[in-house]
């Protein structure tokens, strides 16, 4: 039996826009590293965080790490009779809506999985992977950690993994801004209660998206993909959003919105050399509103985490 493994979680698409907290999918383009070693002690420890960007406010304390919560949680639903240490490689930026917290607890777990004398699946994974995620979020969404475990585009509820017909055609462009906007913040523009008939018209689009992935129909993908729901209230919390999701829209997006809390904006096309023409103006409108930016084009089909090493 091995004694280390290291492990890389991809970046990921939260929500998609119409799919809120049950929604998401991997890119290409960025990624988290752990590496897991088994120990002798009966416990979990976080012993490193590294990355190039600011690490300092990632806890190490396993209560509010994502993924020494993780894979706590696999170690002690287990009860297994050995330990893990944990070190962690941020590639994804905090605070950016790419679902770094969760690929960090991702990548863990994959890299622990491999260190157990019988593995679990990628379904068997998912309810600590949710257990990590509450870490960062403090709720137990997959939106996030369901894709990365198993690539492409994901319908994770609280019980069930499941994955979902992407188009190869599809394409996606990810743009992330030099702002920062924490999670926490942009659930709590969510708190009021919703008009009933947001709440249907949002029922409506979120049917006919999934509808239009399942026949490959770029009609109903683009007529679903229209976020009526979350994107009113928190599109105020990212400057420059408006314009460029027009800029996107503009260059023949299927649909375009926030990538998971924000601030970075996701958009869709059914290809990609559209999806590479649209990356510069999008990324010209967020520069036009002040912002540096870096764009990300990716198969919206992207990868899962996988072993490493």
């Amino acid at each position: 039996m091995r004694a280390t493994a290291t492990a890389s979680a991809p970046a990921g698409v939260g929500n998609i826009g119409v799919g809120f907290d049950l929604l998401g999918h991997a890119i290409t383009g960025l990624s988290d590293r752990a590496t897991v070693r088994r120990i002798d002690a009966r416990e979990v420890r976080v012993v490193a965080v590294r990355g190039a960007g600011d690490v300092s406010a990632i806890p190490y304390d396993t209560e509010r790490n994502t993924a020494g919560r993780g894979v706590r949680a696999l170690h002690e639903g287990l009860a297994l009779p050995f330990g893990f240490e944990i070190e962690l490689d941020k590639g994804i930026p905090i605070g950016a809506g790419l679902g770094g917290s969760a690929a960090s607890c991702v990548a863990a777990l994959i890299a622990a999985n491999a260190l157990l004398d019988a593995p679990l699946t990628r379904e068997g994974l998912y309810r600590f992977a949710m257990e990590g995620e509450y870490a960062s979020s403090r709720s137990h969404q997959g939106d996030n950690v369901g894709p990365m475990l198993i690539g492409g585009v994901a319908l994770a509820t609280a019980t069930r993994l499941m994955p979902l017909h992407a188009p190869t055609w599809l394409h996606a462009v990810v743009v992330h801004p030099d702002q920062v906007l924490e999670t926490k913040r942009s659930r709590e523009v969510l708190v009021e209660p919703f008009p009933l008939s947001t709440v249907v018209a949002h029922g409506a689009r979120l049917a006919q998206f999934l509808l239009g992935l399942e026949r490959g129909d770029v009609d109903l993908i683009r007529d679903g993909l229209q976020d009526v729901l979350v994107e009113p209230r928190r599109a105020p919390l990212v400057p420059g959003f408006t314009q460029v999701k027009a800029a996107a829209m503009a260059h023949g997006a299927l649909g375009s919105s926030l990538s998971g809390a924000g601030p970075s904006v996701f958009a869709w096309f059914a290809s990609e050399a559209d999806a590479r023409l649209a990356a510069p103006a999008m990324q010209q409108a967020f520069a036009d509103a002040g912002f540096a930016s870096r764009a990300y084009v990716s198969p919206v089909a992207g990868p899962r985490a996988e072993v490493v090493d």
